[in-house]
């Protein structure tokens, strides 16, 4: 195939407006890591409570990703890729536009939530479109192409950040997902989803999900597989300030700054990851490298006694870049099940991931109060790494896989079945 047919297949409209929706997205999505401070302390929080009430918002904004991410996902395989598309970006634009005019803590906290409900359809839908709709030899660079410039919204999120007030940078967000809204009238339909919509299959039930044993395990374990990647972007890198207080750092570390870095890391890591699969022709290899890269990384980060900001700051970029496998990631999801159900696992398995913060974060601030800040943080990066590459290791590869197939709605044929007269019955 040559460059210019490559290009032209990957600059489709629906490719285009996939990038730039995630790339809204991505900018709602980390804005409050980086006006957190700012804002809580104009709403009149101080001291420990904008650690606390800051973990709390941000631990409510992903249950409500996790809340939408089951709703957008049921809404993407009955009624639609399409539909998912403009519904997420309409609510979690209005709910930006919201949050700009908050008086109180508890607003906060309620339209944040609204906001994570809308920000969960993104990225879900947008990969599932692109992978269904771009041959298979390309869907790689498609969903990396996605992931690329979605990335990017964080980054313009630290500058808009910089540049005006939090409550501005609100209004930013909103403002920009009305305009891509427009776009997205000339967005078509993935054929694979009109073809499947006319039989008689069950589209979007996600009970499918854990009716038969190596299915769910199959979910469960690419849910795993992208754990590492919320631990370093909502533990290490959203406290990077205590982090950097811990370690020594002579100087007041800026948490936009090191979002914005660890972001522009990332960027580039989602191209390399990209093009390691296509390479190797492989998921699982491209992401192995990833996983162990971000390991490492991960303990450079806890462990180096620094009084440099400049050092920290690279630190934070290098642990960005190894997490540009999220492109990796979120492909495998939607390569793995059948069209009837992929959008509601390409929606809710990054939503599963991001809301792992939850208990993550949790066990973190637990290990926190017994062994202190940064042991804690290597304990819990080591177990989490570890648990990602053995679920890793259970998956089947996706690179060549045909995507046009459906999951059968039949009981898990591994449970053990005995007569009972002219019966059959399951134990």
């Amino acid at each position: 195939m040559s460059s210019n047919s490559l290009l032209r297949q990957l600059l489709t409209i629906p490719v285009i407006v996939a990038a730039l929706g995630y790339m809204v997205d991505m900018y709602d999505l980390f804005l409050f890591n980086i006006v957190r401070v700012p804002s809580l302390k104009e709403l009149g929080l101080t001291g420990d409570e904008l650690f606390s009430k800051g973990l709390l918002i941000l631990n409510v904004q992903m249950a409500g990703m996790l809340a939408g991410g089951i709703l957008w996902g049921i809404i993407g395989d009955k009624k639609g890729r399409r539909s998912v598309l403009f519904g997420s970006i309409l609510l979690y634009s209005l709910a930006n536009i919201a949050n700009g005019f908050v008086s109180a803590f508890p607003q906060y906290l309620v339209i944040r939530f609204i906001a994570g409900v809308g920000l969960a359809g993104e990225l879900g839908a947008g990969i599932t479109l692109v992978a269904e709709i771009l041959p298979k030899e390309i869907r790689g660079y498609g969903t990396t192409l996605v992931a690329t410039v979605g990335v990017l919204g964080a980054i313009l999120a630290y500058f808009v950040a910089d540049m005006f007030d939090w409550r501005i940078s609100y209004f930013v967000g909103g403002g920009l997902g009305l305009a891509l809204l427009l776009l997205r009238v000339s967005v078509f339909e993935s054929g694979m989803f009109l073809h499947i919509k006319k039989k008689h299959v069950k589209r979007g039930n996600l009970l499918m999900l854990f009716s038969a044993w190596p299915r769910f395990s199959k979910y469960l374990c690419s849910i795993l597989i992208g754990t590492p990647i919320w631990f370093v972007s909502g533990v290490l890198i959203f406290f990077s300030p205590e982090f950097g207080a811990a370690l020594g750092v002579n100087e007041p570390i800026v948490a936009g700054k090191a979002v914005m870095l660890a972001f522009t890391g990332q960027v580039l890591g989602d191209l390399v990851s990209g093009y390691l699969s296509q390479r190797f022709r492989s998921r699982k290899k491209g992401m192995l490298i990833f996983l162990v890269g971000s390991y490492v990384l991960m303990l450079a980060y806890l462990l180096t006694k620094t009084q440099s900001l400049t050092t920290f700051y690279i630190l934070c970029a290098c642990l960005g870049f190894f997490n540009g496998y999220w492109t990796l990631f979120v492909t495998i999801a939607a390569e793995l099940f059948g069209t009837n159900i992929r959008a509601t696992v390409a929606t809710t398995v990054p939503n599963f991931v991001r809301a792992s913060v939850i208990p993550i974060s949790a066990l973190f601030v637990f290990g926190k109060g017994v062994f202190g800040l940064t042991t804690s943080a290597v304990l819990v990066a080591t177990l989490i790494v570890t648990i990602a590459i053995i679920a890793l290791s259970q998956l089947e590869e996706t690179f060549s896989k045909d995507l046009e197939y459906e999951e059968e709605d039949v009981p898990d044929v591994t449970l053990p079945v005995v007569e009972a007269g002219n019966k059959q019955v399951v134990k």
